[in-house]
């Protein structure tokens, strides 16, 4: 039976790609002919990742080959393994199962199958829901899309822990508005329910880059508390945008209450899935829970069917250049974490403010490290406000520049 299992993987990889799983599946049902098997290239079928958390065992058999690829991950300076081809058994509450697992380039990506090999039909099918429910879940990280399939990123979860409404600085009752919107939409489930009316919202953040859009986005996803995926692209191995977007609101609507981050929304549309993408926005499908999260830098590159009717994006935020009275609190926060020999008096932010007007918040990010990289070659006490003023002219002929 080894041996054959060897045969096999080694047969299959030999075949076309679309000829592959047919030819796996007939040989094992050949090689068992009385166990019960389970086919799947379902993305939350990771049963390595199950393992990980206690919640089966799992290990390689090891009279078969396994394939087990090696790679690097140089920000916790450490190696990881993954197996590419190979024969697991497995043991889930007291049952014994095998998982014969393989991968293949198909297109664009690599597909992942595997095949199940049980004692009966209930435990296969147990065992497969248990995995593909508790993968399902996302657990202090965020589902970003990309290449036509989902892929888990802890490492971005991590990245926005620390953004916080706290230390965002907006126009007006802005930041209290989006605050104030979102916490009463996932907090009245019930209320809607009760009523009839359709839980489901759509927000857009306009407004030319640099300006707090992607830092606001950030402070929801930590304050809400509640799953949040992330498009990223829509392009997929099928090279049109269909599958894709079927693919991200299928799993919006798997993942309810969720944030549906669609970010740069201009650059994701193509004319050939605009309609598509309506249908799915606002179309017959539930999208009960929902908060699709949408930014553009670009609104007039958005089509009017989807920026101004009712029911798709039901509140459109904009987020302007920062008034003089907003540089003045950006400045601020960051003086207030300076080193005391570093710090500018109130007199000098203002200031630097009045000098700033048309800067947005990533340009006076950059001035203030910019400054404060200058000013940590000398380290002269009091000279923080002549360089940061001198930084302002370069900065300002950048800007002159970038906009020619």
């Amino acid at each position: 039976m080894n041996m054959q299992l060897k045969q096999l993987i080694l047969e299959a990889l030999s075949l076309p790609n679309n000829a592959i799983s047919y030819h796996v599946r007939r040989r094992l049902a050949e090689m068992y002919p009385q166990k019960a098997l389970l086919e799947t290239s379902d993305f939350n079928f990771n049963i390595t990742r199950y393992a990980k958390a206690n919640l089966c065992k799992i290990q390689h058999n090891q009279s078969n080959y396994n394939q087990i690829i090696s790679g690097w991950n140089g920000i916790e300076n450490r190696i990881y393994n993954f197996t590419k081809n190979g024969h697991f058994e497995v043991i889930s509450q007291e049952n014994k199962l095998e998982v014969i697992s393989m991968k293949w380039q198909e297109a664009y990506c690599q597909v992942n199958y595997h095949w199940i090999i049980a004692d009966n039909k209930e435990i296969a099918e147990n065992f497969f829901t248990a995995v593909c429910d508790w993968n399902s879940e996302i657990q202090d990280e965020i589902l970003v899309f990309q290449n036509g399939y989902w892929s888990r990123d802890p490492k971005l979860f991590e990245s926005i822990r620390s953004a916080c409404f706290d230390t965002l600085i907006l126009s007006g009752t802005l930041k209290q508005d989006i605050q104030d919107y979102l916490g009463r939409f996932f907090a009245s489930q019930d209320l809607y329910e009760y009523y009839g009316v359709s839980h489901k919202c759509g927000i857009l953040f306009t407004g030319p880059p640099g300006n707090g859009k992607s830092h606001t986005i950030k402070a929801i996803i930590n304050e809400m508390e509640v799953p949040c995926l992330y498009v990223k692209s829509l392009k997929s191995r099928y090279d049109n945008d269909h599958y894709s977007i079927q693919q991200v609101f299928e799993r919006a609507r798997e993942t309810t209450p969720c944030i549906l981050v669609l970010e740069d929304l201009d650059s994701l549309i193509l004319e050939e899935s605009r309609s598509l993408l309506l249908n799915e926005l606002d179309g017959f499908a539930d999208n009960t829970g929902i908060v699709i999260l949408a930014t553009t830098n670009y609104p007039k590159r958005i089509d009017e069917a989807i920026l101004k009717r009712p029911g798709r994006f039901d509140r459109i935020y904009k987020f302007d250049l920062p008034t003089v009275e907003e540089r003045i609190k950006y400045i601020t926060l960051w003086n207030e974490e300076f080193k005391s020999e570093m710090c500018v008096s109130k007199t000098d932010i203002t200031q630097i403010a009045q000098k700033t007007k048309g800067f947005s918040y990533a340009f006076l990010k950059e001035l203030i490290i910019s400054s404060m990289t200058i000013w940590m070659e000398e380290r002269e006490i009091g000279k923080m406000n002549k360089i940061i003023i001198s930084q302002v002219d370069a900065l300002k002929k950048q800007m002159t520049s970038l906009t020619a």
